[in-house]
């Protein structure tokens, strides 16, 4: 399930818009607005408490597993940016992130996970509430509110999402999910999964429709049939620090470790990988073990 409970404490003016009042810290590492008043589910959230005080449960949980065709997907339209959860750059647990100025054009595969019951009706980064039940997410970098289409890659199945929420703050993922989402294109029960975030844009939504469906067949994803995650330890315009990374990583026995010779923005580079691996619990625990030999720490690719 989505990670968020470990982090406490984030910079005050870390997701805060240009309304003007100060955010304080919210789930996961996000931070929300003014107190909010009344919430869907009955109860205020008073985002003033401490975060280890604040939500009903102490750790996630789902309800009983849901009928999803019944959700309405969400219908992709323009919207004005939210005062909230907009502001850019801004640094969660020590990393700077910058929001995109569009989502127009956004395309990237990685690792989704999810979210549910502990932070239902809830404040989101964007001062709206969290709901489990409609089919949102939750974006480091895309502007709040915008609108993707999420494909798992692989079993084919995609969903329109509502982008309202700043995470996953967790390095290897790259959004996190509703529940209903999560049950829709089979992310749930297994809690993460390898996905395609490719936003919408409202103005032309029919150039974002999911592929032909054939009867009694989910859509054919895009790409490879079978995605595999690798690790990306670097890209080196000097090759010779290529070369003395792989061979760390080789001597350390991890796992597979590739080196290409790739074009980057008109640049030739050398490409270090580790993988393929078999799921997004070896990739984590691999990453870890990366950083420990003193090396960067990796970035996901998913392909």
């Amino acid at each position: 399930m989505s990670w968020r409970a470990g982090v406490l404490v984030i910079l005050a003016l870390a997701l805060a818009g240009c309304g003007g009042s100060h955010p304080r810290p919210s789930r996961g590492g996000k931070a929300v607005g003014p107190r909010a008043e009344g919430s869907r589910g009955g109860f205020r959230d008073d985002i003033s408490r401490p975060q280890s005080s604040r939500y009903n449960q102490s750790s996630d949980s789902v309800p009983p597993p849901i009928d999803v065709s019944q959700i309405p997907e969400p219908v992709p339209k323009a919207e004005p940016r939210s005062l909230y959860g907009n502001k850019s750059p801004y640094t969660v647990l020590g990393k700077t992130y910058r929001v995109l100025s569009s989502a127009r054009g956004y395309d990237e595969r990685g690792i989704a996970s999810f979210y549910g019951a502990k932070f239902h009706g809830y404040k989101t980064s964007s001062l709206e509430n969290y709901d489990m039940y409609a089919f949102s997410a939750a974006h480091k970098t895309l502007p709040l509110p915008s609108y993707a289409r999420v494909t798992n890659l692989q079993n084919g199945k995609s969903v329109i999402v509502r982008i309202n929420d700043r995470g996953p703050f967790h390095e290897n993922r790259l959004i996190d999910l509703s529940y209903a989402a999560a049950v829709k294109i089979g992310i749930w029960p297994k809690g993460t999964g390898l996905v395609e975030v490719h936003a919408i844009d409202p103005t032309h939504p029919e150039k974002d429709a999911p592929p032909a469906e054939l009867p009694g067949q989910p859509a054919v994803p895009s790409g490879s049939a079978h995605p595999a995650i690798w690790l990306q330890v670097g890209a080196f315009s000097d090759l010779a620090n290529a070369d003395r990374v792989a061979s760390r990583l080789r001597s350390a026995r991890l796992a597979p470790v590739q080196v290409s010779d790739v074009e980057v923005n008109g640049r030739n580079v050398r490409r270090v990988r580790v993988g393929p691996l078999d799921d997004v619990d070896q990739a984590d625990r691999i990453t870890g073990e990366i950083e420990e030999l003193g090396l960067p720490r990796p970035q996901v690719a998913v392909d």
